[in-house]
């Protein structure tokens, strides 16, 4: 909404030992997740090897009605997905779950993640023949898990020979006749959890605040690596591709999650109110009152006016009424919606020297102008605190960061000159070092590339992952030439 990051996406799972309404259960944690992913959703459900899917462009309330959900049926099994697309863009082939039939059964895959050596795992099974109907990354996924399966002895088996050969992050459900299998790749990028239900039913999620949406107790996370499957005989763990240290987006505590979710062991609404914390002790200013944006600045602007001892105040209303399809691509269309989004309640800030904090800044264009509603509302002085370090390189795993093109950090020589840009008085960013320390109990170590331009895997030289796409169009060609 406000030319910020974007959330990737989120998936879900359930198994049951008998056949029940598991749609319904999917179609509340969907909700559950609606932040991770707000263009698209999809539920495929199980019933007896049998698939029935639906699946559409949208919020999760508009894409399922009553009907939609009564048409999927019952089932002891079932997955769901709400979709941000990271590499793909708007085709409706790659809505998901994706469902494939095959030789030996039917197949679902919901993932979350973004994969860097897509489009030449794509090339090879096109030279073989493969027909791809999408653009997204998750098919090639599919391709893969179902051509291993024709030479494997079980799907998980499958998996584990599939895993070597995906390179970035990916967390993964599948659903076979038979089994529910979830796996994460080996560094951990994003987050996947498992729980069960009072009535025994197993679960997995993106998040732990799904869980709690279908009554499930939080079991453990999924590790880096590990590969879980769920079916009649209970759970079972094959660690084969478990060992490293890990590279978890630092992100899921900052922006991404959800404040209830737990990470790792730790809180995300703690992790955010340290980041505000930390922000204070190391960019300190005199100020009246500490505001956050909404929402993910909240929380960081708690933990500012605990550490620093200014008054915490309700700066801006969110009209929580207005969604992503609102926004048309013009700039003077965006600087609309912020003044639909956002409300200034002028009484807390006429004034007086306000500290606002946000998660990032990403462009800057319209951070400026939440700012310039500030000013119009008679604040003294507005001085930015950013819970995170500046955004200077692209991100290949999953989130829309792709480029250095339009980021306002790369834009900008100094600080100084991004705080003259946006129009504040002053501007600080937290430390990288700090965004280390977020989260209390986890001892993996985070993904900062977007920030220090280092990653735990190689990235990509060519060209950043949004050129996807354009990476399919130059193999086209190439297959033109053959002809």
């Amino acid at each position: 909404m406000f030319n910020s990051l974007h959330e990737e996406c989120g998936v879900f799972g359930i198994f049951e030992n008998k056949t029940t309404n598991v749609a319904r259960s999917v179609y509340l944690a969907l909700f559950a997740l609606q932040h991770r992913g707000q263009e698209s959703c999809g539920i495929a459900v199980n019933d007896d090897g049998v698939f029935a899917h639906h699946r559409g462009d949208g919020l999760v309330p508009d894409v399922f009605t009553a009907e939609s959900l009564e048409k999927l049926g019952k089932g002891n099994m079932a997955i769901g997905h709400v979709r941000y697309s990271t590499t793909g863009g708007k085709n409706p082939n790659n809505v998901q779950p994706l469902s494939i039939r095959h030789i030996k059964g039917n197949l679902a895959v919901a993932h979350n993640g973004n994969l860097i050596n897509a489009a030449e795992i794509r090339k090879k099974f096109e030279l073989g023949g493969a027909i791809f109907h999408g653009t997204s990354d998750t098919e090639a996924i599919a391709y893969s898990i179902v051509s291993e399966r024709l030479k494997s002895k079980s799907t998980e088996e499958a998996v584990r020979k599939v895993m070597y050969d995906l390179k970035g992050a990916y967390s993964c459900l599948v659903m076979t006749a038979t089994k529910l299998i979830a796996f994460r790749d080996p560094m951990g990028f994003h987050p996947l959890c498992m729980g069960k239900t009072r009535g025994g039913a197993y679960v997995v999620a993106s998040e732990s605040c799904a869980l709690d949406t279908v009554g499930a107790d939080f079991i453990r996370d999924i590790k880096p690596g590990e590969i879980v499957t769920i079916g009649p005989d209970g759970v079972n763990s094959d660690t084969t591709h478990c060992g490293g240290k890990g590279g978890l987006c630092v992100f899921e505590y900052i922006y991404f999650a959800r404040p209830d979710s737990v990470i790792e062991g730790s809180s995300v609404q703690h992790a955010r109110m340290r980041a505000g914390e930390f922000l204070a002790k190391e960019s300190p200013v005199e100020a009246d009152i500490v505001i956050g944006v909404p929402d993910s600045g909240l929380d960081a602007a708690l933990g500012y006016s605990h550490a620093s001892s200014i008054p915490y105040g309700v700066g801006f209303i969110k009209n929580k009424y207005i969604g992503r399809s609102f926004i048309q691509p013009s700039q003077g269309q965006r600087e609309d919606a912020v003044k639909i989004k956002l409300n200034v309640i002028k009484e807390n800030i006429k004034g007086k020297r306000v500290i606002m904090i946000d998660d990032s800044i990403v462009r800057g264009t319209t951070c400026a102008r939440i700012v310039s509603l500030l000013r119009e509302a008679g604040a003294k002085e507005v001085h930015m605190r950013v819970s995170s370090p500046p955004f200077k390189h692209p991100c290949y795993f999953g989130t829309d960061v792709d480029s250095s093109d339009n980021l306002i950090a790369c834009r900008c020589d100094t600080v100084e000159e991004i705080a003259r840009e946006i129009g504040v008085d002053s501007l600080a960013y937290l430390s990288v070092e700090a965004t280390h320390k977020l989260a209390e109990n986890t001892s993996l170590c985070f993904c900062d590339g977007c920030f220090t331009g280092r990653y735990p895997i190689e990235a990509p030289k060519e060209q950043p992952k949004n050129k996807f796409e354009m990476k399919l169009n130059q193999f086209s060609s190439y297959y033109q030439v053959l002809d």
